[in-house]
């Protein structure tokens, strides 16, 4: 295998003291740990055929936190800081490692994370440059550019597709 995409995302929306160190594992384990494991299953075939591309995704939360989010956001922002040092490890390997930190996008956890309260999506559309909700397939286009052989120069950035809104 020579590109992944690690694209799984898990909140729990509680307040911070009301969060069980289990809650915090359960966020970690699916937002870090799993890229870590996915990454690691990977590396070692795109090293021997000397080309590779990964592709993180993050949030767009890590710029400035979120309400009731801490071990997502917490999570996400280390998904930043690996993929930043894998690009400088294995770039000698001709493998490229990005990140893409969506931002408000119309999705199952956004809805729910409405539903309960913490967000007005509206209000989140209304402050976005664009005047819009992001679709999942701003993500797929940004992630289908990173993985291409156009993007080979590319590494180590964490490019946000968040229609202008950078927090």
């Amino acid at each position: 295998m020579t590109v992944l995409v690690n694209a799984a995302g898990m909140e729990k929306f509680k307040r911070f003291t009301d969060l069980s160190f289990a809650d915090w594992q359960r966020v970690i384990d699916v937002n870090l740990n799993g890229v870590f494991h996915c990454i690691q299953s990977v590396l070692p075939d795109m090293v021997e055929a000397g080309w590779g591309r990964i592709v993180n995704i993050s949030s767009s939360s890590t710029h400035s936190g979120q309400p009731y989010m801490s071990s997502y956001v917490a999570a996400k922002s280390a998904v930043n800081g690996l993929t930043k040092s894998l690009a400088l490890e294995y770039g000698p390997s001709g493998i490229t490692v990005n990140a893409v930190p969506p931002g408000f996008i119309d999705t199952p956890m956004l809805r729910k994370s409405e539903e309960r309260g913490y967000l007005v999506v509206q209000q989140n559309i209304d402050t976005t440059p664009v005047r819009r909700i992001g679709r999942p397939e701003d993500i797929a286009a940004a992630c289908a550019f990173l993985v291409s052989e156009e993007a080979g120069y590319i590494t180590g950035q964490i490019l946000g597709v968040n229609g202008g809104r950078n927090t």
